[in-house]
């Protein structure tokens, strides 16, 4: 759920069973899908607490779960672009210079620990083989990890919670949320669905218990029921390039680059689609409004919440040359484009052009640093005890989705004595 700016707010409701209707459209239902990677590899963070779930997208019988493109396929059937199947284009994790090797022998010993399949480490031939035109001195191969249609698994899991007696309404912007008065529905229903949901548009939904995941507006949704307004999400927007249709063949897997524990979500990435194409990044630059995903879009309020915000001034002060080259490759591809070349050197500024963008919800606290575990909170009195709010989640979270899901479930009946 999202707070009341939200335009394609969507709003899930568990009926006891009960078959209910349900309302969507693909736009709406697939807007925050810009990506279709499956990790198999803890890629995002040095912290054991999220690397936990990478390999995690189905639960399977040896108890690994491991993201494979069989697996996902079995669990939801999306689909493939040539043969009806999930793609496994595998991936390469490439440290391009001698500094960037400790992070790499790193990340393999997580990668083990986390019982990542089949995961090994690969010298210059190798890369060459796997990718002719990639350059690098040292790599980390993933065999396991793929690309899916994640709008797809998406619509999986909701014909799933509509058939188990769920209901989804699409537009639902909540604005509130307060307890029924017992009598105000005959008495038994206030009873047994204490806690009224409303819309902007006046819409209300009664329910036994609330459980949100709102993203972008996760911290004013739970100040809703009377959360603290930390941490605060600050919107980062991600700004893609797509190689285009006559230099595709540069590019056969997912290549990453090493991470840095400074910065774990920076760094240029070259990620093969289903449709066949190739996206080339993303940057990382404040996004003006929180659904801000063109660069001129704006909103006032959001604007000003960040930028006010006291963790983000840390934040920016603390890396304020980093935030500057941030910017300057937005305006600029062809800064953009010699960090590809780093990797890929054969790229030039006429085979890409300027592709679509995604927005980060980033949870920051008031020292500015980012929060990359998970954040649950209720809120105040009997209404807060009946209330969880999901502020944040570990990357990456699509991946992991049912591994969080089944975490977040475990908090749920431990919190609501279910």
């Amino acid at each position: 759920m999202r707070s009341t700016e939200c335009e394609r707010a969507w709003f899930a409701r568990w009926l006891g069973g009960r078959r209910a209707s349900r309302r969507e459209t693909d736009h709406e239902f697939t807007r925050e899908f810009t990506r279709e990677f499956v990790h198999s590899t803890p890629v995002s963070s040095p912290d054991p607490k999220p690397c936990r779930f990478a390999p995690r997208l189905v639960p399977v019988d040896d108890g690994v779960g491991a993201a494979t493109p069989a697996a996902v396929r079995a669990r939801t059937g999306a689909p493939g672009v040539a043969d009806g199947e999930i793609q496994g284009p595998a991936q390469l994790i490439v440290a391009v210079d001698r500094e960037e090797l400790p992070r790499l022998d790193d990340l393999y010993a997580r990668g083990l620990q986390n019982n990542v399949r089949d995961l090994r480490l690969v010298g210059e031939q190798e890369i060459r083989e796997r990718e002719p035109h990639c350059k690098g001195i040292k790599a980390l191969d993933s065999p396991y990890t793929g690309i899916v249609d994640w709008a797809e698994v998406a619509r999986s899991y909701g014909r799933d919670f509509v058939e188990m007696g769920g209901e989804i309404h699409m537009g639902f912007c909540v604005s509130g949320f307060r307890e029924t008065a017992e009598g105000a529905a005959g008495g038994a229903e206030g009873m047994e669905y204490p806690i009224t949901v409303t819309g902007k548009k006046g819409e209300e939904v009664r329910c036994r218990f609330v459980l949100t995941c709102g993203g972008l507006y996760s911290d004013r949704l739970s100040r809703l029921s009377g959360c603290s307004s930390e941490p605060r999400i600050v919107p980062f927007r991600g700004d893609y390039l797509v190689l285009k249709p006559n230099k595709t063949y540069l590019v056969k897997g997912n290549i990453y680059p090493v991470p840095d524990p400074r910065f774990p979500f920076l760094g240029v990435h070259f990620t093969p689609r289903m449709d066949g194409t190739i996206w080339l990044g993303p940057n990382a630059v404040l996004a003006f409004k929180r659904e801000g995903y063109r660069l001129l879009d704006f909103s006032a309020r959001d604007f000003l919440d960040a930028i006010l915000f006291r963790g983000l001034q840390k934040l920016v002060l603390r890396n304020i040359s980093k935030g500057m080259s941030e910017m300057y490759r937005s305006i600029f591809i062809g800064s953009q484009v010699k960090l590809l070349q780093r990797y890929i050197p054969e790229i030039t500024l006429a085979d890409v052009t300027r592709g679509p963008s995604g927005v980060r919800a980033q949870a920051l606290d008031r020292d500015g640093n980012l929060v990359d575990d998970f954040v649950f909170d209720g809120g105040q009195g009997s209404l807060g005890s009946r209330v969880m709010h999901v502020r944040n989640a570990p990357s990456p979270a699509a991946t992991s989705s049912l591994s969080i899901a089944r975490m977040i479930a475990d908090e749920v009946k431990q919190r609501f004595q279910l």
